[in-house]
């Protein structure tokens, strides 16, 4: 017999009587736990002063619809669009990924979308697309230096986005900002393709552009930035990575990379400040929203959305109503 422990990590051969007994316990009490997750389904958590909590899916493509959905998702806060172009020997073309695009919006009719335009590079690597060769990857042409780099490859999506913003809440987010140029090249970009698509005589429709910010430049330019975005998305994997100057693919600096550490959470507190003064909201789009700790201290901060892969929506719901008493 084999006991597989997989909170803990832990492969027992042969479990004595007794720890049989404690994971049979653990077993039963997973169940329990999760048939009271299911009443957070339909759950819209809000803060003790009436501010909504929008807690939405990550997800990678329409595959994963069906278990945002399931799970009570109240919109889509990240769509990696990078699947789209990974594993394949050709580029999506515009129609290819404004059908895929449109099928997501119009599964969330009522609730914001935010599509991130892709963000290749660093851990992610494209056969479709000539990558130089990098020493250092990650702090190389990745996410919105690529796509600028490469208009090839950006003005497609960008039209294609365009077009399915007319079927539902589309919002867009940009990738590894680090100055305020990159979005004013974006919305020069998107001008362009508006033009054209006004010329072609095809349907398509504004939508607001935000950033992600992971960066440390981003953090300490957040109020420049605010100006020109309409939205900011805390990308808590890199942006620990970056803070910490610890690869969050390196196992010998795992402690490092942790985005309880004192020195992100100031940057969170400090993106979500800037954020304030300029208006506009702030989210999380991350696993760190799924830490019970880390949700509390950011809806603290002032994030308004949290968004996390589809298994774990219930369970934030349950933790934003355990720290803010309030349930709708």
């Amino acid at each position: 017999m084999i006991a597989v422990d997989g909170a803990a990590g832990l492969v027992v051969v042969d479990p004595d009587a007794e720890t049989a007994m404690r994971l049979r316990a653990a077993i039963s009490a997973a169940k329990e736990d999760r048939a009271e997750l299911e009443r957070f389904k339909a759950v819209k958590p809000v803060t003790r002063d009436g501010a909504p909590v929008i807690v939405a899916a990550n997800i990678g493509s329409v595959n994963d619809l069906d278990f945002a959905t399931q799970a009570g998702a109240m919109g889509i806060g990240l769509m990696r669009t990078e699947f789209l172009f990974m594993d394949r020997t050709e580029l999506p073309d515009e129609d290819e990924q404004y059908q895929i695009y449109r099928t997501v919006l119009e599964r969330f009719p009522d609730d914001d979308v935010i599509i991130r335009t892709v963000d290749i590079g660093g851990d992610k690597p494209c056969r479709s697309i000539d990558l130089p060769k990098e020493d250092n990857p990650f702090l190389g042409l990745r996410g919105i230096r690529l796509c600028l780099a490469k208009p090839e490859i950006f003005r497609p999506q960008l039209r294609a986005l365009l077009r399915a913003a007319c079927h539902g809440r589309l919002k867009v987010m940009l990738p590894m900002i680090a100055t305020v140029s990159e979005i004013l090249e974006t919305r020069v970009l998107i001008e362009v393709c508006e033009h054209e698509l006004e010329s072609e005589g095809k349907a398509f429709e504004r939508f607001e552009l935000g950033i992600m910010v992971e960066t440390p430049a981003a953090v300490f330019s957040a109020d420049a930035l605010a100006k020109e975005a309409d939205f900011f998305s805390l990308g808590t994997n890199d942006l620990t990575q970056y803070v910490m100057a610890a690869d969050r693919t390196n196992p010998m600096v795992v402690s490092l990379s942790q985005a309880s550490n004192p020195a992100v959470i100031e940057a969170v507190r400090l993106v979500c400040a800037a954020a304030a003064r300029a208006n506009i909201p702030v989210g999380v789009c991350g696993e760190a929203a799924a830490d019970p700790a880390l949700s509390e201290i950011f809806v603290k901060a002032g994030v308004r959305e949290l968004s996390v892969s589809a298994a774990s929506i219930r369970r934030v719901k349950r933790q934003v109503c355990s720290f803010e008493g309030e349930c709708l």
